[in-house]
């Protein structure tokens, strides 16, 4: 909820309950205790958390980390069912989640008197004097660390086969553009389908916008399309396709390319073969995490046009598959 608040509203006009303190605690903290715990026998409650902050300052604090500039503008106004909603409305979060959140930060409401949340940890430091929770700004840098290094390992998948064969996901705030196709090839000639894009080839579909987009990245100060590509077909990590970088290739199953072109936020292409029965599920996603509100409005506004282009893209790659595979037999 921090995350997509403070990066999406450059300005913000909030309920009083903004300077209300909380105690922050890092997911590595929690399990921390829970491992030292496990060991000992039963202690009944015990608080935990790291050293109070309000939450306009837990917002201000990962606007530095992720240098981004907000004002906060605190209203006389309670209201936490209205904010309930707005964060519904401005985040992805359902309101299953939000409601108890901001019900943990408001606490309780006494003859018009907010009361803080603020752990007592007189009894956590007592029973694990080991354990010295980070302080907030510690765990918001490592988070987003663990995040720019590991999101993209993440499977946004469930089960294939029966599965939809589009998905759009808003997760971590890191977005997901997910399409599958079913080819009759083998994952080893699904692969090469998509490890040949760029370069001469081109993106098979819409070529014509993709010249258009590295046109204007040269402008902005990017590479563009101008570097093309090493090989027709083999890739190895860190070499460059037109405007995007090799950042992972796993033989005949994964290749995940990595944008260098300008834009406001951080964009991966990436391409997998699952094998399916006798055929292979060819799984495209885009991925792109979002920085501040341009980078969220950007992907939105341009959602349309992308998502034309790479649903075109996945089917179109299905068919060169299979046509190489036909190929093949033939020879």
């Amino acid at each position: 909820m921090v995350r997509y608040l403070t990066e999406r509203l450059p300005i913000m006009i909030t309920p009083r309950w903004i300077d209300n303190q909380v105690s922050p605690i890092g997911i590595r903290d929690v399990l921390s205790y829970l491992l030292a715990a496990a060991e000992r026998p039963p202690l009944g409650i015990v608080e935990i958390g790291a050293p109070p902050l309000t939450f306009r300052a837990m917002m201000k604090i990962y606007a530095q980390e992720q240098e981004l500039r907000r004002w906060i503008f605190k209203t006389p106004v309670l209201a936490p069912k209205l904010a309930t909603l707005w964060i519904g409305l401005v985040t992805p979060i359902p309101n299953r989640l939000a409601v108890p959140l901001v019900e943990g930060i408001v606490h309780s409401l006494v003859e018009g008197i907010v009361h803080s949340l603020v752990a007592d940890t007189t009894r956590a430091r007592a029973l694990f004097p080991e354990i010295e929770p980070m302080a907030y700004r510690e765990a918001v840098r490592l988070a987003l660390t663990r995040i720019s290094e590991l999101a993209v390992e993440t499977h946004w998948s469930g089960a294939l086969g029966a599965a939809r064969t589009y998905t759009l996901e808003d997760w971590e705030g890191q977005i997901c553009e997910e399409r599958t196709v079913l080819v009759d090839a083998p994952p080893e000639v699904v692969f090469r389908a998509f490890c040949s894009l760029g370069g001469d080839t081109g993106w098979l579909v819409w070529n014509w916008a993709w010249r258009v987009r590295g046109f204007i990245d040269k402008l902005f100060g990017g590479p563009g399309l101008r570097r093309g590509r090493r090989h027709p077909y083999a890739l190895l990590p860190g070499e460059a396709v037109d405007f995007w970088r090799v950042e992972k290739v796993i033989p005949d199953r994964l290749l995940r390319l990595r944008a260098e072109m300008k834009t406001p936020g951080k964009a991966w292409l990436e391409f997998q073969a699952v094998p399916e029965g006798n055929r292979t599920r060819l799984v495209q996603r885009a991925l792109f995490e979002p920085r501040g509100l341009a980078g969220t409005l950007y992907w939105y506004l341009l959602y349309p046009i992308h998502g034309k282009i790479f649903s075109d893209m996945a089917r179109a790659l299905g068919k060169r598959a299979e046509q190489l595979y036909r190929q093949e037999r033939r020879e």
